[in-house]
């Protein structure tokens, strides 16, 4: 019975640490920009960029073009079903925020 509630109370605390960006820890992954757009003044041309955030910083990637940035990281309640780029501005297209597909974070730019 003591093995089966720990196996089961091992089991939430992996659950309730899924779904969250570690902090101090390299995370990866990559987002595809269906646009030209800007991060932080840095110009970006469409395309998938590998993204790597430790901390505040994030540094997107595609073939030789690598920009480095600060961010916000903020978690929300629900995990986002996908990964979306949130877009600000009219004429040039800002990045305002990224939100992360499969975790509960969100990368907040300022601009």
């Amino acid at each position: 019975m003591f093995k089966k509630i720990v196996l089961v109370m091992a089991i939430f605390a992996l659950i309730a640490s899924a779904g969250s960006v570690p902090a101090g820890k390299a995370t990866k992954f990559t987002v595809n920009l269906v646009q030209p757009a800007t991060v932080q003044g840095q110009e970006l041309k469409a395309g998938e960029y590998r993204l790597s955030l430790v901390g505040d910083k994030l540094t997107m990637a595609k073939g030789k073009q690598s920009v480095e940035v600060s961010v916000k990281v903020e978690s929300v309640e629900k995990k986002f079903d996908n990964t979306a780029v949130r877009y600000s501005g009219t004429e040039k297209l800002q990045i305002s925020e990224i939100r992360i597909g499969g975790t509960k974070t969100k990368l907040v730019f300022s601009n």
